[in-house]
């Protein structure tokens, strides 16, 4: 059984958001010069390689055998699903904005696992929660206005794709605790991830003709940081924290990323501020508090 979140988990999951937080504003300062897709797609082929040769040479963990074909493929196949919708999505609307729509991750799975584990069921206060945050969300899709910037060609567009990246996130985070991979060790789900992304997402930057590069300081800072520190380091923890504790619970701090992205998408990327996303962005954060904060689980 898996533990409530404590105050270890808490301090774990401030630090993880903060460094998530930057994930967005990193990808869309060097869009220019190398396209988000092929960001992800050779962050995830070197990161992938690391976790194998961490683990072969340092862990030496006992990787589960025949999950690979299988839960494997479908984790795989999601991480990069959901990396491509918040690639393309970048592409037309802010790092702000993606990064709120994409933490829509944690109302996903929370609803998926409660469809298929009775450990993470959610009483009536959590459903009234889910519904304050899906009515901050509708807020935030709906009554912002479109932005008047040449960085940010169709806003509405972008925010979709970061939507449905939530979504895809969400079903990866059920597919591993609903599959033999919520045993496994970290890395081994890691390394199917990464992998998924390199494979699947290489030829998608290729076919839609976004595989230029242009090697600057600032490109290779941002990759090396999104390679060595995201996909590698928090990563791995964010594995390692839902074997420990209770998923939806834990994936609702993770509600603190988008905090952190819009701020430092303002500070750094001198990104516009509107009301009606500030509003509807704090009712989903406040519905994602009741949820995590409700007592005892019925």
């Amino acid at each position: 059984m898996r533990k409530a979140v404590d105050s270890t988990a808490t301090a774990i999951m401030v630090a993880l958001c903060l460094i998530w937080g930057i994930q967005q504003v990193a990808m869309k300062a060097v869009a220019a010069d190398i396209a988000p897709v092929l960001q992800v797609a050779l962050r995830s082929g070197v990161a992938a390689v690391l976790v194998l040769l961490f683990t072969l040479l340092i862990s030496r963990d006992q990787w589960l055998k025949g999950v690979a074909l299988r839960s494997g493929l479908v984790v795989g196949l999601l991480f990069a699903t959901e990396f491509m919708l918040v690639a393309e999505g970048l592409r037309w609307t802010s790092a702000s904005h993606m990064v709120v729509f994409l933490y829509t991750a944690p109302l996903f799975a929370a609803i998926g696992l409660h469809l298929r584990l009775p450990e993470e069921r959610l009483n009536l206060r959590q459903w009234l929660g889910m519904g304050l945050a899906f009515i901050g969300l509708s807020i935030t899709f709906l009554l912002t206005p479109q932005a008047n910037d040449a960085t940010i060609p169709n806003q509405l567009l972008g925010d979709f794709l970061g939507l449905c990246g939530g979504f895809a996130w969400g079903m990866t985070t059920v597919a591993v605790r609903i599959s033999r991979l919520s045993e496994a060790p970290p890395t081994q789900t890691l390394f199917y991830q990464l992998l998924g992304g390199f494979i699947f997402l290489m030829p998608v930057a290729f076919l839609t003709g976004q595989y230029t590069f242009n090697s600057t300081p600032l490109v290779w800072i941002s990759l090396a940081y999104q390679t060595l520190i995201i996909s590698c380091t928090t990563y791995f923890v964010w594995i390692w924290l839902m074997r420990k504790y209770l998923t939806a619970r834990l994936g609702v701090l993770s509600f603190m990323t988008p905090m952190f992205g819009v701020l430092l998408g303002i500070l750094l990327l001198d990104e516009p501020l509107e009301p009606a996303f500030l509003l509807g962005s704090a009712l989903t954060l406040s519905g994602l508090v009741i949820v995590n904060s409700a007592g005892k689980r019925n």
